[in-house]
């Protein structure tokens, strides 16, 4: 079979094998986006024989694929979603496996096509990429079909971008109007659907009007499909309700919220706690957000910052930080210990020992409700990428233990301290993934940090075991696209 640098070498390994092995597939969406798709700008939606099913998964996961399922109120059994990472085009490809031809709204997908043997049979190789594609015909019969049985304003997500749906799909259809035999297309049509509905929806291709217009033409498909229902319409409706509000949910947990609930797709196996480590100015909150970015479309995935400082702070330290500026005044010099402005080698004074318990404990609150949150999250399938991880093994600093600074302090205050850190070395990350700049990259990007402190700190951070998580330093003196390569290809193992 002919090579196409167009598609992505992962895909083009996968697709080849198929060929190889005869797995009976086929493309089965728009022919006209299977270019863009191959080149990982979208979903590959491959319509595979169910006698095929298990060789092609086995090839899938031989290729480096990986089966993310998604959560039950988006769960359907005959499509699994896989998901591979091309490393020489830095992209995550999707790969969604039909063993039906399930279709319907994008929330609730209630209709089976029972179509699939006599499309797989049909179907024809694309004429410049290695792929196989539905028939003309039958693209056409299927595109009118699931205009009928898609094009609901009662899906949330649908009707989010309905004037763009509609636009595709009337796009589809004047292309394909162009190019087919109105005749040919009718006979096809008719052969699946029986004369008149045959010639019904042939003619739709044919018009002007759009497909969401033609509510006869609606009423008669659904009527024709309602035997190929998995509910009827009083319990496939209360679903299409309890599944839009599980979305908008889900968007909000995604966005604002970050609570340890998943709402699309989990990790297989389990989630995972990721944490970034490095001294400040090594790129953690850069590679953090690009790690988030990168795997949020696909996977379920949530932030935790357990820093104090440009982060999101919890609704106890909020307070506290609002007044550091107005206390700063107050504080000429800052005594040993700290990291920022200017450091005296003086011990805390009585007021800086007081505000450093206040917001000692605070922090520690914090951190221990974002630990059980992180952990909470991983084992309900959620990917967690934290910037910084609490830690007990160095104190004072480092995400350490604060009060250590202090001559005294209540022993029931460090006690109480000292069991959150303790928490965090019982709940170590999966991953630990560390930064590692030189003193004079740290200094020139926090010039305001001391420098005793920026070596001290990056000297101690290679003794930071985490309870024997697995661990792995990057040079971070590379350049940032390198940088976010290598962490990529560690989470990547790891999920």
């Amino acid at each position: 079979m002919p090579k196409d640098n167009r598609i992505l070498p992962l895909l083009l390994t996968v697709l080849d094998d198929f060929h190889c092995q005869a797995v009976s597939y086929c493309y089965w969406k728009s022919s006209k986006r299977i270019e863009e798709v191959l080149a990982g700008d979208g979903d590959l939606d491959l319509l595979i024989a169910r006698h095929d099913q298990h060789r092609a998964q086995a090839i899938l996961l031989g290729r480096g694929f990986k089966l993310f399922p998604s959560v039950a109120m988006r769960d359907h059994p005959a499509i699994l979603s896989y998901l591979g990472y091309d490393e020489p085009s830095d992209r995550l490809i999707h790969l969604h496996l039909h063993f039906r031809l399930i279709v319907g709204e994008r929330l609730h997908k209630n209709y089976r096509i029972p179509w699939e043997n006599d499309v797989l049979a049909r179907a024809i190789l694309h004429p410049t990429l290695q792929v196989r594609m539905l028939d003309p015909t039958s693209e056409a019969v299927l595109l009118g079909v699931r205009s009928c049985l898609e094009l609901r304003r009662l899906d949330p997500v649908t009707f989010r971008g309905w004037r763009t749906t509609l636009a595709r799909f009337a796009l589809d259809r004047r292309r394909l109007a162009e190019t087919l035999d109105q005749a040919q297309l009718t006979s096809r049509a008719s052969e699946l659907l029986g004369d008149d509905l045959g010639a019904m929806l042939a003619g739709a291709i044919y018009s002007e009007g759009s497909f969401e217009e033609n509510h006869r033409l609606q009423s008669a498909i659904r009527s024709h499909f309602a035997p190929y229902r998995a509910y009827n319409t009083l319990e496939a409706r209360l679903r299409s309700a309890v599944r839009a509000i599980h979305w908008a949910a889900g968007g909000l947990n995604k966005f604002y919220l970050h609570l340890p609930r998943p709402w699309s797709r989990r990790a297989p196996g389990g989630g995972c706690v990721v944490a970034l480590i490095g001294i400040d100015g090594s790129g953690k909150s850069t590679v953090s957000a690009t790690i988030r970015t990168w795997l949020s479309p696909e996977i379920d995935v949530i932030p935790v910052y357990f820093g104090t400082g440009g982060g999101r702070p919890s609704l106890l330290l909020r307070p506290l930080k609002l007044m550091v500026p107005l206390l700063t005044p107050l504080l000429r010099t800052k005594p040993r210990g700290s990291s920022h402005g200017k450091v005296s080698k003086a011990s805390p004074g009585l007021l800086y020992s007081l505000l450093l318990m206040v917001w000692a404990a605070a922090v520690a609150r914090e951190k221990r409700t974002k630990l059980l949150a992180a952990r909470r999250a991983a084992s309900r399938g959620l990917v967690v990428v934290t910037d910084r991880y609490p830690q007990n093994e160095i104190r004072g600093f480092n995400d350490g233990p604060l009060l250590t600074r202090l001559a005294w302090a209540p022993s029931w205050l460090r006690r109480w301290e000292a069991r959150v850190y303790a928490l965090a070395q019982r709940l170590p990350p999966d991953l630990v993934i560390k930064l590692i700049v030189r003193p004079e990259t740290a200094a020139r990007r926090e010039p305001e940090m001391d420098r005793t402190v920026i070596e001290k700190r990056i000297e101690a951070i290679p003794r930071l075991a985490f309870s024997g998580a697995r661990i792995v330093s990057i040079n971070a003196e590379q350049p940032l696209a390198d940088v976010v390569r290598a962490v990529k290809q560690e989470i990547w193992r790891m999920v």
